[in-house]
């Protein structure tokens, strides 16, 4: 368990360098987010013949291993779109939905009893977000693209969490990789109909960031994503990369400047955030601990 909860908190250490990424990297959400998963599909291809992983299961098994990669896509084309029309700051702050989301989302999919500690712990970090960002009206589109983000990122970790104990997670990423990179390439033309651009082929910067992006923040990050599900809850899980706006936002301050006008409200959301994520890592291992009887 201790193991697990290491894991998970690398790879939110690891997350908060995705919204630094998306500002460096000068495509639009669309395209970045399709390179993204192209070359995390590359990656993951070699990964797998490096370890010697299997990759021939039932092909409606990976075709619904590939419906939740779509999944992961749309929340990173949000995600990303969020930064660009905003900043990192409120991009990642909008991403704390996730667990909010997830606590609405998982009883009624899973169909289980609403847990009533999730639903406070999310209200406690809608409170931390509200403080930390005042949501400022010039940035109203990039907050209503985060929200739907957040939705997005809550469903993925819902779906994700019965594929995990079926497969290697390493296989599971591959298939979701190709899955989201042959779905957002199918809606590539629909995409860039509406969004035109002026250049299609990522300049040789760029390509070092995506590159990067690809193997550390996409396929280290949510293979360990993967392991840490198979033995903390979905909503932990989610819970817990509430902390990823804080790396983010620190990171922002430091690189881009954002966030000048930081004040105590600031220091007093991160600690309500913080605090949901501590609360929640306290019960969930409290629960593991308790004997079970019956069956």
């Amino acid at each position: 368990m201790k193991k697990s909860y290491l894991i998970l908190h690398i790879a939110v250490l690891i997350a908060g360098f995705t919204g630094i990424f998306g500002k460096l990297i000068t495509l639009n959400e669309g395209l970045l987010v399709w390179y993204r998963v192209f070359f995390s599909f590359i990656w993951l291809f070699f990964i797998l013949k490096l370890f010697r992983v299997k990759t021939a299961i039932p092909v409606r098994n990976k075709f619904n291993i590939a419906k939740v990669g779509m999944l992961i896509t749309l929340h990173w084309v949000f995600f990303y779109g969020s930064i660009k029309y905003s900043n990192i700051s409120i991009g990642v702050v909008c991403f704390c939905l996730t667990s909010f989301f997830t606590a609405i989302l998982e009883p009624l999919i899973n169909r289980k009893k609403f847990v009533v500690t999730e639903l406070l712990l999310s209200m406690l970090t809608l409170l931390g977000i509200a403080l930390i960002f005042h949501f400022d009206a010039s940035y109203q589109v990039g907050i209503a693209i985060g929200v739907v983000s957040s939705l997005f990122g809550a469903l993925f970790t819902i779906y994700n969490e019965r594929l995990v104990k079926h497969y290697d997670s390493k296989l599971i990423n591959y298939y979701q990789m190709m899955g989201g990179a042959i779905g957002l390439g199918v809606l590539m033309p629909l995409y860039l109909y509406f969004f035109p651009v002026a250049q299609l082929i990522p300049s040789l910067t760029d390509t070092g960031y995506l590159l990067l992006l690809s193997l550390f923040c996409t396929v280290g990050l949510y293979v360990m994503f993967a392991e840490s599900l198979k033995r903390i809850p979905a909503f932990t899980v989610n819970l817990s990369f509430n902390l990823e706006p804080i790396y983010s936002i620190i990171m922002a301050l430091l690189f881009f400047d954002e966030g000048k006008e930081v004040n105590a409200s600031f220091y007093v959301g991160l600690f309500f955030v913080m605090a949901s994520v501590v609360l929640q890592t306290v019960i969930t291992i409290r629960k593991k601990r308790k004997p079970v009887f019956g069956q």
